[in-house]
């Protein structure tokens, strides 16, 4: 038996991720109905629906992938445009245990969760998901980085501004192939650890007077760390691209100004390993559910270790 055998999952809009996430759940037993996901064609038995009631009614799980729903409760399509609203009436036909997976839970869908007592579960705040989606997102920002610079990577005096799973996964592989990597961190402990991991290190108190030196800047924080008054430090000739979510950590308006090329790059892994990051989506998924389905058995979970081995 297959380890999702019959369960009714419904996928809501998604970039190319959601096909290889649509894939894997097909093919361990689920029955997947879908709205706004590009190229559900090319999804053997998924049912494309026309409204969201058809997606919602009945579920078992509810997926809703990047670029997700905003902030006023809209569902985007893979392009950014708006489809239809995700209302609260939709969101009640479902049990307060089925469980809504979305990648990062924006303020709508919080306060429906709280109103209406939802299962909301954010993939981002779980390592084991964060850990394992960091490997396409820092090889799609080095990616970037070698597309716009004028020089390698190798030899080139790089900053990664934050130690999270992310910065950490990407420090490692800049100084894999060559660069001179500095990561700048705010507290003792994670100087401490990237210290220990081989990097140099900087406090964000020591940007003014490092900057300048740096060819490339990876931001990691989500947060104003590299403001107009610092980026008129910086060599005119910088590249920086700035992973953090929208609307990112760079006052891009004043690196325009400066003359300066910043990019805000968030959702890499959708656009530079979409087969990758959704096996990795539906690894994650397919544990959950298998840890909240009674009777699980061992033999399951060692189908499920296998799930996205050669497709």
């Amino acid at each position: 038996m297959q380890p999702l055998n019959g369960m009714r999952i419904g996928i809501l809009g998604g970039d190319a991720r959601a096909t290889y996430l649509a894939l894997e759940l097909i093919a361990n037993g689920a029955q997947v109905r879908t709205i706004a996901m590009p190229d559900p064609e090319r999804v053997p038995t998924i049912r494309v629906c026309r409204t969201l009631d058809e997606v919602c009614g009945q579920a078992n799980a509810l997926i809703i992938p990047l670029p997700g729903i905003d902030a006023r409760g809209i569902l985007n399509d893979a392009h950014g445009a708006a489809i239809m609203e995700l209302s609260g009436a939709i969101l009640g036909q479902l049990g307060k245990e089925t469980p809504i997976f979305t990648v990062v839970a924006r303020a709508y869908m919080l306060k429906m969760a709280a109103e209406l007592g939802l299962n909301l579960v954010e993939l981002s705040s779980i390592d084991e998901f964060a850990i394992w989606n960091s490997i396409p997102s820092a090889e799609g920002a080095i990616q970037l980085a070698m597309e716009q610079l004028p020089i390698t990577i190798h030899g080139s005096r790089s900053f990664v501004v934050g130690l999270g799973r992310t910065g950490a996964t990407l420090a490692r592989m800049l100084t894999g192939i060559g660069a001179k990597t500095t990561v700048v961190a705010r507290r003792l402990e994670t100087i401490a650890r990237a210290g220990e991991m081989g990097f140099e290190t900087a406090f964000f108190s020591d940007l003014p007077e490092i900057i300048g030196g740096a060819d490339i800047i990876f931001n990691t924080v989500p947060a104003m760390v590299l403001p107009a008054e610092l980026l008129s430090l910086a060599n005119r000739e910088v590249l920086i691209v700035d992973l953090a979510s929208a609307p990112g950590g760079t006052d891009f308006e004043a690196a325009r100004k400066l003359g300066i090329k910043a990019m805000l790059a968030p959702s890499l892994p959708g656009r530079v390993a979409p087969k990758t990051a959704g096996q990795i989506m539906a690894r994650i998924i397919i544990r959950m559910l298998l840890e909240e389905a009674p009777g699980s058995s061992s033999s399951e979970q060692e189908v499920l270790a296998n799930a996205t081995q050669g497709r």
